[in-house]
């Protein structure tokens, strides 16, 4: 039985550099060969949306670039060497160690190390993140674990009235991260929290992770990554969570998602409603907009939804194109191969029980090759199709004389700062990128 998979959709374990890099002021240091480190990054950042390099990123993480030398001899000197300039040469405030498949395999022990410079009072801590072990979405749990335990370390919380820390998106596997984790924090700051978003510019840092044991309460805003991060954190501090396994998209699901919260962390209803009366109000003042173009142009509008990603992000998404702009969904494809029996069945059953419409055409595929000859069959003769996808799926949209919304990764074709398609300004943002997009793409042509 063959185990390549085509169009994949995500990398090794050692793609977790990207979330190191996420926290302001951390560093990766990558214990492996030539070009492992380089090669994740033109994956991560320009086949998701030319995000750049940012702060310490792309050619410029530290990697001791093992070679035959340290297969034959091992590696662990040069490692200490090279944590050893990294500390003397960058001013961070984390540093984390993050090992390939070739040092996994001769069994370089990067614990042992990174506990040498904690024992000299080094902010170091290490991660097993050889490719072989899982995809970056593992690799991505493991940072947070190992920073967790490394790290923040075990101490005796002080638990502050209201402050949540939040985990949701995976850094550069979604492709809008950073205007995510923003929409996210604003909205839960809006109903009185004080939100620990522990990525990107809205991070504090290094000492947002070490304040995380203060928290009330954690939010896990995703089907199942870090899923095992709040459990370790509420046997580790005894912190309590609440897991939401989709992200709220428009007026509609971005309301009732905040109701929830705010039940479970008894914040003041009437600040609550007052947030959302206000958010609703802008939300749907805009929305009436779409009225007379909808009107106008009815008879050339897409109608028939298909959705691939993964199942953090696609699943909101698909809840808002059906149930609050109407698009009858036809099939949704999750491709962030979560593995295990038990685990595709939570998926599963979560995505009904929130998108109801979903049921029956739901598809749990990461070889993106299927994926492309089932859309290709589904859609037959129909010029009535929209597809949110990748890159790979909008090659599906021109060759079948659709249209498509460059929506998960890989997504070369596009620029993304600080876009976001989720909360109340993300239904509107998509609301847009629908429909602007048809006029550049020459489907539509208003009558002047």
């Amino acid at each position: 039985m063959s185990t390549i998979i085509e169009q994949p959709r995500f990398t090794c374990a050692l793609g977790a550099q990207q979330t190191v890099l996420a926290i302001p002021g951390a560093f990766p240091i990558v214990h492996a060969g030539p070009g492992c480190s380089s090669r994740l990054f033109r994956f991560m950042s320009g086949e998701c949306g030319n995000q750049g390099e940012g702060f310490n990123g792309g050619g410029q993480v530290t990697s001791t670039n093992t070679t035959e030398t340290e297969v034959v001899f091992g590696g662990e000197t040069k490692l200490r060497k090279t944590v050893d300039s990294a500390l003397k040469i960058f001013d961070g405030d984390l540093y984390v160690i993050l090992s390939g498949c070739t040092t996994g395999i001769i069994g370089d022990d990067i614990d042992a190390i990174a506990s040498e410079f904690r024992d000299e009072g080094y902010p170091v801590v290490s991660a097993e993140t050889s490719g072989f072990k899982g995809n970056n979405y593992y690799g991505h749990e493991l940072i947070l674990k190992s920073i967790i335990n490394q790290f923040v370390g075990q101490v005796r919380p002080n638990v502050k009235k209201g402050l949540v820390n939040v985990f949701s998106v995976v850094p550069n596997q979604d492709p809008f991260w950073r205007g995510d984790l923003e929409e996210i924090k604003r909205i839960l700051t809006g109903i009185g929290l004080e939100v620990q978003i522990l990525f990107g510019n809205e991070s504090a840092g290094s000492s947002e992770w070490k304040n995380i044991p203060n928290a009330e309460f954690n939010l896990l805003l995703s089907p199942w990554v870090g899923k095992e991060t709040v459990e370790l954190l509420k046997e580790k501090y005894g912190t309590p969570y609440l897991h939401y396994p989709i992200l709220p998209v428009g007026g509609k699901a971005t309301s009732t998602f905040l109701r929830e919260v705010a039940r479970f962390a008894k914040l003041n209803p009437e600040k609550v409603e007052e947030f959302i009366r206000k958010e609703e109000k802008r939300f749907y003042y805009y929305f009436v907009g779409l009225a007379d173009f909808g009107t106008d142009l009815r008879g050339k509008l897409p109608s028939e939804l298909y959705a691939v990603g993964d199942a953090e992000y696609t699943l909101g998404a698909v809840d808002f194109l059906v149930n609050e702009l109407g698009l009858t969904h036809k099939k949704t494809f999750i491709n962030d191969d979560a593995q295990g029996e038990t685990l595709r069945k939570s998926i599963i059953a979560q995505a009904e029980k929130f998108v109801p419409a979903i049921k029956g055409n739901l598809f749990l595929e990461s070889d993106g090759g299927k994926i492309s000859r089932q859309l290709y069959e589904s859609i037959g003769n129909s010029k009535k199709a929209v597809i949110f996808g990748s890159t790979w799926e909008e090659i599906v949209a021109e060759r079948s004389g659709n249209y498509s919304v460059l929506f998960s990764m890989p997504l070369s074709n596009d620029l993304i700062l600080s876009r976001t398609f989720i909360g109340y300004n993300g239904g509107l943002h998509i609301i847009e990128e629908l429909y602007s997009g048809m006029f550049k793409a020459k489907k539509i042509k208003k009558e002047v």
